[in-house]
Parts: structure tokens; C-alpha cells; sequence
């Protein structure tokens, strides 16, 4: 039943909790949990049923909450954040307002992290770590097992930079950024290395020594490139929203990668190459996707590699790196393999390729095995986290805090015997 309104004062308007809910574009659930957290005061309503609220602390409320961004839903009730970093929209997506895409092609991974944490170029940027800080995260990974998965060394990897790091509790935007330039070369530098790995070159020539036994030829090396610069943000992944909800609590960058990290390691965010990775081999060693779409579909699984929740066409980062891997001779059988699983899908369903697909086409080619697709996605999106971890430093702190909708028994209930 609609809460009942009194006759307002003249100078004071009350609403009902439903017009309250209404203006704030939230459930009646949340208005009271509003009321809970000091953010609303209420009144009950004459003969107890129901509570009013102050129109002009509604009002309020209702502002703050949209310049802040935080905590208000958004399409189909989805959280929403505000953000300056990232925009996707009509399958295309933006970094600070430029085409992701074409800033991949034309700058390097450093470059476009520069652009994306400042919103200024830095042409010929490049991250070097202190032997120092990359000797301790290097310790802390030899000791893991061998067993041990990509992401479990990049959090080890993590963990001991941070605690080798006396300044990490500085939030400041320039502390962070130096953090940021230092942590991601550790990273890199602290995975056990493939083939001859030095410090000098690029980022993305210091990956491939420690993803491939081979010598990269100019053309994989750019399309390991692309593919860092492509990957470096996405709006608000699962991942990235993990990150911002650690920085609202006000952890250090290195605390908020490694939520991002805990994150990642799912099949559905950054592990989802390697499983595209390995239905790629299967098909090659089939010589046919049919059997290979079959038994997934047989499975009850999605096929790896197809279809985006955001992109209802082309995902724009697989036609990128597609394209690029379209210029390195030894992933031909890869790249064919990729479109005999498309072409044979689509006697199912009509779904694109997506970025994994195209990655695990690159790591399949390259001689990586199949977690590399997962150590590239990390190692990308850590100069993203970063950005959205400054971005909410900038924030209230704890905005990041939904409410919760019970649904258990009522109170009060008996002690339990």
C-alpha cells in the first residue's frame, strides 16, 4: 500500500517513500537503506503507516547523486560510475574521446597508458623497474610451484613490490603515476623468462621472452604491441570495478591491482583466451572446426572466442589485431582456424569473433602456451586499473558501498538450540 503523505507545512513538502523512490531512480528498498546510512531522514506518517521524507533532502540526494556518479543505477539497473577514461558506444570504443583502435595502431602500449592515465602524449615513453624493486618480486616467484598459473605470479609479483615500496600509501596522482611506470615492468620482468629476455626495448619485447621460445619477427612483435594497447581498459569490466571499489576503501595502487587481479583469473574475463586458445589446436589438429563446435554445443557450452555482451557487431579490438596478424606468415593456419570456427558456429548462431579469439590466434601462432593470452590481458590491464584507481581517489570515499536487499526470514527468530 502507498505510504501516506501529511498536509505539508508551508515551508516543508514531504514525500511518500514511493515518489521518494521515484525521483531518486531507485526501489523503495534503497530509499530506506538511504535512511539507514544517515543520507535521508524520515517521519512516520500519521497513524504509523508508512514514512515521508523531506522533499528538499530528497532533492539533494538526488543531485549528489548524479554529479557523483557513484552508487546509482544505471541500464537495467545495472550500477553506473561515472568515468572520464573510457566510452564504448555503436561497437566502437574511446580513450579520453579517441578511437582505442586507432590509438593502438599508431602509438605504442606506453604511449597509449600515458595518454590514458593524463590525457597528454608522451611520445618514446617507456617503463623501466629498479633492479631492487624486480629482484624481490623475482624471489617471491621462483618460489611458487610450478604449477603455478600466470596470474598467480603476477600477484605474488604484486604483493612483494608492494611491500618493498615504503611510499605506496601515498595517494598522491604523481606518487601513483610513478608507481604505475615501475609496476608494470616489474611484472613483466619478474615472470620466468622463455628465451633471452633483457631490459632494454619495449615492453612488449620484454613479454615475448617470457611467453615464447622463439625470436619475434618484426610483425609479431607489433601485433604483441597492438594487442597490450588494445587491451588497456574497457570500461567497467568485472576486473575494473573490483579495482575502484579498493580504491574507494582507499587501498594503494598496488592493493587495488590486486583485486583486479583476483578478478582476472576467471574463465569468463581473462582466462577466456586460453580456452579459445586450445579449441584453435584441437581444430588444427582435426583439420576441421565441425567436431571441435560440436562437442562444445554438445557440452552445453559456448563456443570460445564468439559473441560480446557490449558489441552486438564486430568486437573492434579482434578486427585491430586480425588485421595485423593477417601480416605474420606463421599465424596463416591459426588465422584459418579461427574463421572455420566462425563460418561453423554460424550454422548455430550468427556471432562475431571477439578480442580472445584473435589472441589466442596470436599466442597459438607464436609458440605461447595457452595461459600467455591471460598473462597479456593482465599485464595490459594494469595500466587501466590504474587509471580508474586515480580516478577514484579523486571520489568520495566509500561511494563504492550497494546496499544490500535482504531476502532471509524476518527478525526476531529464537536463539538456535
Amino acid at each position: 500500500m502507498r505510504d501516506q503523505e501529511p498536509s505539508p507545512a508551508a515551508s516543508e513538502r514531504r514525500l511518500s517513500t514511493k515518489e521518494a523512490a521515484e525521483l531518486l531512480g531507485v526501489k523503495p528498498e534503497t530509499v530506506y537503506a538511504y535512511v539507514s546510512r544517515g543520507q535521508l531522514s524520515s517521519r512516520r506518517a500519521p497513524g504509523g503507516r508508512g514514512s515521508t521524507f523531506d522533499a528538499r533532502e530528497v532533492e539533494a540526494l538526488a543531485r549528489r547523486n548524479r554529479r557523483e556518479g557513484g552508487g546509482s543505477p544505471g541500464p537495467a539497473g545495472e550500477l553506473s560510475v561515472r568515468t572520464r577514461l573510457t566510452l564504448i558506444e555503436e561497437d566502437r570504443y574511446y580513450f579520453r574521446g579517441v578511437d582505442a583502435t586507432e590509438l593502438a595502431a599508431r602509438y605504442s602500449y606506453e604511449e597509449v597508458a600515458e595518454w590514458l592515465w593524463t590525457g597528454t602524449s608522451r611520445p618514446g615513453a617507456t617503463f623501466t623497474a629498479p633492479e631492487a624493486s624486480v629482484a624481490v618480486a623475482r624471489r617471491a616467484v621462483d618460489a611458487l610451484p610450478e604449477h603455478a598459473g600466470p596470474t598467480d605470479r603476477l600477484r605474488v609479483a604484486v604483493t612483494a613490490a608492494a611491500a618493498a615500496d615504503p611510499l605506496r600509501f601515498d595517494l598522491s596522482e604523481d606518487t601513483v603515476l610513478a608507481t604505475a611506470r615501475l609496476l608494470i615492468p616489474t611484472l613483466v620482468e619478474a615472470l620466468p623468462p622463455k628465451a633471452y629476455a633483457g631490459k632494454d626495448g619495449s615492453l612488449a619485447e620484454r613479454l615475448w621472452g617470457r611467453l615464447s621460445h622463439r625470436d619475434p619477427d618484426e610483425a609479431s612483435l607489433r601485433a604483441l604491441d597492438t594487442a597490450l594497447a588494445l587491451l588497456v581498459d574497457h570500461d567497467l569490466a568485472a576486473s575494473t570495478l573490483a579495482v575502484r571499489v579498493a580504491a574507494s576503501a582507499r587501498a594503494h595502487a598496488y592493493a587495488a591491482v590486486s583485486a583486479g587481479l583476483g578478478v582476472i583469473e576467471g574463465p569468463l574475463h581473462g582466462a577466456a583466451s586460453g580456452h579459445a586458445h586450445r579449441m584453435l589446436l584441437d581444430v588444427l589438429d582435426q583439420d576441421s572446426a565441425v567436431p571441435v563446435v560440436a562437442e562444445e554445443l554438445r557440452a552445453g557450452r559456448r563456443v570460445p572466442g564468439l559473441g560480446h555482451r557490449i558489441y552486438t557487431g564486430e568486437d573492434p579490438r579482434a578486427r585491430a589485431l586480425f588485421a595485423l596478424l593477417e601480416e605474420v606468415p606463421r599465424a596463416a593456419p591459426a588465422l584459418a582456424a579461427a574463421r572455420d570456427v566462425v563460418a561453423t558456429a554460424a550454422r548455430h548462431a550468427p556471432l562475431h569473433a571477439n578480442v580472445d579469439l584473435a589472441l589466442a590466434v596470436l599466442t597459438a601462432s607464436s609458440g605461447m602456451s595457452a595461459t600467455a593470452g591471460e598473462t597479456i590481458f593482465a599485464v595490459s590491464r594494469t595500466a587501466g586499473w590504474i587509471a580508474h584507481a586515480l580516478e577514484e581517489y579523486g571520489e568520495r570515499p566509500l561511494r563504492m558501498r550497494p546496499s544490500g536487499l535482504y531476502a532471509g526470514p524476518r527478525p526476531p527468530r529464537p536463539l538456535p538450540e
